[in-house]
């Protein structure tokens, strides 16, 4: 297997016949029950859950999803693979996934590339029964404690100039008409973190046959050029509460971007404390 995060239907066929592995559908459990990967397991609190990034915020989603994780079968020797419906249709969701398992620490993770909907068009086959895994105990370490930032690290980004504080929301919510995906004023205040970037997330993807795939190196770091990212320039990511800004850094990892780190709380979390600045109104 490549060293690479992403990997393809026709590798993931392989794979899961090759070594063990946990394969896991993010998607919401009436989706997982029409159809899945054979084998999958459904965990779609990785989509749902809101994190805080507050000490005892960080404790909670530690221990809730080092739990998850080891009730389908992750103790360090499988490979976990995540997957969405497609790249652009689940708001980043795998890619969540995968973030929270670098955080916690967890060695062997990949992404199938395309989701569900690449997997299908490719022919493969799909099932209908839930698997059920053998709980095991997590690995959980803090070998990924650094990619996670809090609010008080984000703060600190905003006073830094040499960061990219890079917002990769949908437009409506960078220019502050919505607060959320959720709804326009699901969080009290709209607008932006001081001084950041914006490169909506979906410009991360193009079509293909296969549906929305991740752009490759050279056509991520294009991309990233417009904003002033380079592969040595540290960058602080923030959405709505971390899904798509996991799309982008997995895409801006994979293209060899060294430095990146999540504000997982993001703008659900940033919006609710009145201490913390914004900028409000259109961003012209």
């Amino acid at each position: 297997m490549t060293d690479k995060s992403l990997i393809s239907p026709a590798e993931l066929e392989s794979l899961a016949k090759s070594e063990p592995c946990v394969i896991i559908d993010t998607r919401a459990p009436d989706a997982f029950a029409a159809g899945h990967v054979p084998g999958a397991v459904n965990l779609h609190d990785i989509f749902t859950y809101l994190a805080t990034s507050s000490p005892e915020g960080i404790v909670e989603l530690r221990d809730k999803f080092a739990e998850e994780f080891g009730s389908v079968g992750l103790s360090g020797a499988e490979t976990a693979v995540i997957y969405e419906q497609s790249m652009n249709t689940g708001f980043g969701q795998s890619c969540r996934g995968y973030f929270l398992l670098q955080y916690l620490g967890y060695p062997k993770i990949k992404v199938l590339h395309g989701g569900f909907a690449a997997w299908t068009e490719a022919g493969l086959p799909v099932s209908t029964e839930a698997a059920a895994p053998e709980p095991k105990t997590f690995p959980m370490t803090d070998a990924g404690k650094d990619l996670m930032m809090d609010a008080a690290a984000m703060l600190d980004a905003v006073k830094d100039a040499a960061v990219v504080k890079l917002d990769v929301r949908d437009i409506d919510e960078w220019i502050a008409e919505s607060s959320s995906p959720y709804g326009k004023d699901f969080c009290p205040r709209k607008g932006r973190i001081p001084g950041a970037k914006w490169l909506e997330w979906y410009r991360m993807m193009k079509p293909t046959p296969a549906g929305p795939m991740l752009k490759s190196k050279e056509e991520v770091l294009a991309e990233c050029a417009t904003v002033g990212i380079t592969p040595d320039t540290p960058v602080a990511l923030y959405c709505f509460k971390g899904a798509r800004a996991s799309n982008t850094y997995l895409a801006l990892k994979e293209a060899g971007v060294k430095d990146v780190k999540i504000y997982f709380g993001s703008w659900n979390e940033w919006s609710r404390d009145p201490s913390l600045p914004i900028e409000e109104g259109l961003p012209y």
